[in-house]
């Protein structure tokens, strides 16, 4: 990719779905681009406005219920747009936007809401809420080990056109009896460095809990390889993990 190519990154519906600063995603990987000599532009997108179709990465965070009823229908009216982007960009969704690319979701009472079904998965709501902080292994090239928080009630199941993002070692995951965290649509999953959705339960903001899953979207978004950063420019990661999560990579 050129030096002087600028790299969009959309933040979809920051005034609905940044519960716990999931936009802070794309300042991770506006400034991993920036450090290595490559532009970026982050393009919010409030849920006024309508979705750009010129960006290489599309964020969508988290939301309570009735944010998340307001995204639905801003997504459904934009569906074209996410439809393609999770064909030719990389999609990148948290939480509610992990549930609202999926099939369904179905809340306590029994409702249904429809999702865009971009992911093969379905969503209901359990009894209890899933609260902590997980650490899970992807098997994603280098990206190994991932940690965040959880705080959902819903409990996600992947159909057989979706794989995990990581496995759970500790910690909550989509389902209180399973091991999958998060969830790769099948052309992501297919195509570790081509577009498609990756999307997580993890907060945090993610990406800047762990880096290496940072860096893999960004290969994936500009197409090829890129040179490693400098240490002495970034925080001790591995140390602040082994410190506060007990996660060795």
């Amino acid at each position: 990719m050129a030096a002087d190519s600028e790299v969009g990154i959309a933040v979809l519906l920051p005034d609905l779905l940044d519960t716990y600063s999931d936009a802070g995603n794309a300042h991770v990987l506006a400034q991993r681009l920036r450090w290595r000599g490559l532009a970026a532009r982050i393009v919010p997108v409030p849920s006024g406005a309508a979705p750009p179709t010129d960006c290489r990465l599309y964020l969508l965070g988290g939301g309570e219920d009735a944010a998340q009823d307001a995204a639905a229908g801003w997504l459904a009216r934009h569906r074209a747009v996410l439809a393609d982007a999770a064909e030719d960009a990389v999609v990148v969704a948290v939480c509610a936007g992990l549930q609202l690319l999926g099939h369904r979701t179905t809340d306590a009472a029994g409702v249904t809401r429809e999702g865009l079904g971009l992911l093969d998965l379905t969503t209901r709501a359990a009894a209890r809420r899933q609260v902590g902080e997980a650490v899970s292994r992807s098997g994603l090239p280098g990206v190994g080990r991932l940690t965040g928080f959880h705080n959902h009630r819903g409990v996600s199941r992947l159909g057989p056109g979706a794989w995990p993002l990581a496995r759970r070692e500790r910690g909550p995951a989509n389902d209180p009896s399973g091991q999958d965290e998060g969830a790769l649509s099948a052309t992501a999953a297919q195509d570790p460095e081509g577009p498609g959705i990756v999307a997580t339960y993890l907060h945090g903001p993610v990406l800047a809990r762990n880096p290496l899953l940072a860096d893999h979207l960004l290969r994936r978004a500009v197409g090829e390889p890129m040179p490693e950063l400098d240490p002495g420019r970034l925080p001790d990661v591995a140390g602040l993990r082994r410190r506060y999560l007990g996660a060795r990579d």
